[in-house]
C-alpha cells in the first residue's frame, strides 16, 4: 500500500527495527503486518498443511522478537526473516519425523481463490511439490514462487550459490517428474537402497 500524496512515505525495514530497539513495540507489529503474509506462504508450502504454517509462522516471528536485538543488519531484514522461518519449517518437519524428505501423503490443498482450471492446477503442483525433498523444496518455494534472487537464497538457507542453482535444476527435475507421476526422488532412492 503506497502513502496518499504529500504523507511521509512508510518506513523502511531498518528503520523500524531501530525504532523497536529504542523502545517501541508497535514497530516489531508494522514488521510482522509487512511479512506476515510472505512467510506464512512460505511455511505453507515447505510444511503442506495450514495448521503446521500457522504454527511455524508464529515460531518464526517469536524468534525474531527474542533475537531482533542482535540482528547486525549484514543481510535485508527480509532475508534474516526468511532463514529464520525457513529454520522454523525445518524444525516443525524435524520434530514430526519428516526428515527432510517429501512430506506425509496427507498434505492439505492449497486454498483457492481463483477459477477452477487454475485451482485444480495448484493443488496438483501443491501435492507435487509436498513430495519432493525438503532440501529442494526450500529452493524452489523461495525462487519459483517467491521470486528471490540465488544470492539471497544461499544467505538465507546459509549455503553456497552454486549450490542454490544446482538443488534448483534437481528440484525443478524431481518436482516435473513427481507430476508426471514417477515416483517421488526419495522414494525411489528409499526402494534402491531396499533392492
Amino acid at each position: 500500500m503506497s502513502p496518499s500524496p504529500g504523507s511521509p512515505p512508510d518506513p523502511t525495514d531498518a528503520e523500524l527495527v531501530d525504532r523497536f530497539r529504542s523502545g517501541q513495540p508497535e514497530a516489531f507489529a508494522a514488521l510482522v503486518r509487512r511479512h506476515e503474509r510472505r512467510v506464512y506462504n512460505l511455511a505453507y508450502r515447505l510444511v503442506g498443511r495450514a495448521e503446521d504454517a500457522r504454527d511455524a509462522t508464529q515460531d518464526a516471528f517469536l524468534s525474531c522478537y527474542r533475537h531482533l536485538g542482535t540482528f547486525r543488519g549484514d543481510a535485508a531484514f527480509s532475508t534474516w526473516l526468511h532463514r529464520i522461518a525457513a529454520n522454523a519449517c525445518f524444525d516443525l518437519l524435524r520434530k514430526r519425523g519428516v526428515e527432510a524428505g517429501p512430506l506425509p501423503e496427507d498434505v492439505e490443498p492449497a486454498p483457492a481463490h481463483d477459477h477452477a482450471d487454475a485451482a485444480a492446477a495448484a493443488v496438483d503442483v501443491h501435492r507435487a511439490l509436498s513430495r519432493v525433498p525438503f532440501e529442494y523444496r526450500a529452493v524452489l518455494v523461495l525462487h519459483d514462487a517467491q521470486g528471490l534472487p540465488y544470492d539471497e537464497i544461499a544467505s538465507i538457507l546459509e549455503i553456497p550459490v552454486g549450490t542454490v542453482k544446482s538443488r534448483l535444476h534437481r528440484g525443478r527435475l524431481a518436482l516435473a517428474r513427481v507430476m508426471a507421476g514417477e515416483p517421488s526422488p526419495a522414494s525411489a532412492a528409499s526402494n534402491r537402497e531396499h533392492s
